[in-house]
């Protein structure tokens, strides 16, 4: 094996695209915190992006049984035999220890444990959970609240800011409509592999409400960010709005019609809104408009 396909297989084994995402939720509380975009801040944000990597591949280890038998993710390292367990168990190990050495010695303990704890949170909480109940994900949403809190307190914010606790607010929110439109498109693989699912609960119709309701409450708790301190600029509130209006009525369209290309276009705008709301906020900071 190459060092170009030993490279993809980690990428895939340490689901790197959403550990990119947690590595840049992390710088952005760590610029919202510190009101400028400092260079220092790569380094605690790579160790939390490592914790996360670790945190992703210890979670391919635990259920390699089942993503066997889901045709989603039976090509997934473990289960294809594209990395064997002992280096997968090597490779999270060091991930760990090396994400864990620099968020300390780059932050402080506080970040440390919020880091630790979003691990222990997602292996040892959530994917056990997840295994018995069809609403896991609602405890299990506290994973993503926390890289933002990790950087707000990496650049020496506290832990109890309103502002942060906002923030992480909107991370909690946005994770629940995100996973139940991913049920909308594979809960019948879920209910294959043993894992409980709302999709046996309820109908797609009834399921695309509830996530509905959860995506008007997104845009609500955004629109709240403001009256927490974080922007004091008109454009930017007017920007907010305009933002959470576009989400709430392209959304609206599947409460008539859902079909699998539907759910996956509100799957990537749900994304694409978090990504903008984020960006605007951050720039706000660096930049008044």
């Amino acid at each position: 094996m190459n060092i170009r396909e030993t490279i993809k297989i980690l990428m895939e084994l340490s689901k790197f695209r959403i550990t990119v995402f947690v590595g840049f939720s992390t710088s952005v509380g760590y610029i919202l915190a510190s009101g400028k975009l400092d260079p220092f801040m790569i380094v605690p944000t790579f160790g939390v992006f490592l914790l996360a990597c670790s945190s992703s591949a210890l979670n391919h280890y635990q259920e390699r049984d089942v993503d066997g038998l889901m045709e989603r993710t039976k090509q997934r390292p473990l289960p294809a035999g594209k990395i064997s367990v002992r280096n997968a168990l090597l490779f999270i190990v060091v991930s760990f220890i090396t994400g864990s050495a620099i968020l300390y010695f780059s932050a402080n303990t506080i970040s440390l444990l919020l880091g630790w704890l979003a691990f222990i949170w997602y292996n040892l909480v959530y994917t056990p959970l997840k295994r018995k109940y069809a609403l896991a994900v609602v405890p299990g949403s506290l994973i993503g609240a926390l890289p933002p809190m990790i950087g707000w307190t990496a650049a020496g914010g506290n832990v109890f800011d309103p502002q942060i606790l906002a923030l992480s607010l909107f991370f909690f929110i946005w994770q629940i409509p995100h996973f139940w439109l991913l049920l909308l498109l594979y809960g019948k693989e879920y209910e294959k592999a043993g894992f409980p699912s709302l999709t046996s609960v309820f109908s797609d119709k009834q399921l695309m409400n509830l996530t509905f309701v959860w995506i008007v409450a997104l845009s609500i708790c955004c629109l709240l960010i403001p009256f927490f301190g974080f922007t004091k600029s008109l454009i930017t509130i007017i920007l907010l709005v305009i933002l959470g209006g576009w989400l709430i009525f392209s959304s609206a369209k599947l409460l008539y019609f859902i079909n699998a290309v539907q759910v996956k276009r509100a799957f990537m705008r749900i994304n694409m809104y978090i990504l903008f709301v984020v960006l605007l906020i951050s720039i706000d900071k660096l930049v008044i408009i």
